[in-house]
């Protein structure tokens, strides 16, 4: 097949050494601009195209996968995949990718990145010094809660969910998990405990959630599981937005139920609930916890190699179905 009978749409620009690759075997199109293409849009952008690379943001529901009945490929530019209706897709006869692995380290360092960011007030003290308010040093000047020596709580002990365990080496913390299996690994190297849910809540200091989104884990933490935790403990989500009522962490954030929260996605992305926006005791980021440069350039090449594989008719090393 020659390159210019491989036609790849791609959704939205990703780093070139990903493109670089695709383009060496394939006729690549590129959205030019980083925004969401409308639904139309990518319906008729896909007719004809033997591969889709797309973002989580895309929703690929059936109506664009009929719309596609020519493509091979889905390969989704992420680890989560719950943006596409995989069993239409199966149906089809096309292949569903994903990029796992390569981000892990990166997004465990941003929840420990939020973790120290809202536990020592970071965000609150920069914008004090910027506001001019910083007039010399205080006994009782925005303090906040100490990370060494206290439980961390982990929702998923996965791969990122170990990762994030495993960082707790030499901040003498206790670990605590909840996970459908255990997890070897992380109970022989750091004495951590598998415990359900509710006593990881009420034990741990800090509660990183690290779960995909499946119907079950949608607003796994509510109204409920916000206060079994401490008033001095905090919430920190690099997993899913939906997995965390937005509403209720709002409350639990305004009333003192827990002492702070930091998120890196949300319910609605990339709309954020206004009562977030309000809060001093929230850290937020615009879901960057996989945003390194190399990182992001991996996920791209992880994404064109998955492609390739399904248009030369093999198996893509990180498909998610079966065909």
């Amino acid at each position: 097949m020659s390159s210019g009978s491989r036609k790849v749409y791609v959704s939205r620009p990703i780093p070139e050494p990903g493109l670089d690759l695709l383009r060496e075997c394939c006729d690549v199109e590129v959205k030019p601009t980083d925004e969401l293409v409308p639904k139309e849009e990518l319906m008729e952008k896909v007719k004809g195209r033997d591969a889709l690379l797309c973002l989580l943001t895309e929703k690929i529901d059936e109506e664009i996968i009929k719309a596609g009945i020519d493509l091979k490929i889905i390969a989704n530019y992420a680890v989560g995949y719950n943006n596409i209706d995989v069993e239409t897709a199966t149906k089809n006869d096309i292949w569903v990718s994903n990029t796992p692995g390569v981000l892990t380290d990166t997004t465990a360092d941003m929840a420990w990145a939020l973790m120290f960011a809202v536990a020592r007030r970071v965000v609150e003290g920069d914008k004090f010094i910027r506001a001019n308010k910083f007039k010399g040093w205080s006994a009782t000047m925005l303090l906040g809660g100490d990370v060494y020596g206290k439980t961390l709580g982990i929702i998923g002990a996965g791969r990122i969910g170990q990762a994030v365990a495993l960082r707790t080496t030499g901040f003498n913390m206790q670990v605590l998990y909840s996970d459908v299996r255990p997890n070897n690994d992380l109970e022989s190297k750091i004495g951590a405990k598998k415990v359900d849910t509710d006593t990881l809540l009420k034990e741990s200091d800090f509660v990183s959630i690290h779960v995909p989104l499946m119907p079950e884990t949608r607003h796994l933490i509510r109204k409920r599981s916000l206060e079994m935790m401490k008033p001095t403990a905090y919430l920190i989500n690099t997993s899913r937005g939906p997995v965390v009522d937005e509403a209720s962490l709002v409350e639990a954030l305004k009333d003192g139920v827990i002492a702070g929260a930091g998120m890196d996605v949300f319910e609605e992305e990339p709309k954020v609930h206004p009562g977030l926006m309000e809060l001093g005791n929230v850290v937020m980021t615009p879901h960057i916890a996989s945003g390194s440069n190399e990182t992001r350039s991996k996920m791209a090449v992880m994404a064109a190699k998955n492609v390739i594989a399904a248009l030369d008719g093999e198996t893509p090393p990180n498909a998610v179905n079966r065909i």
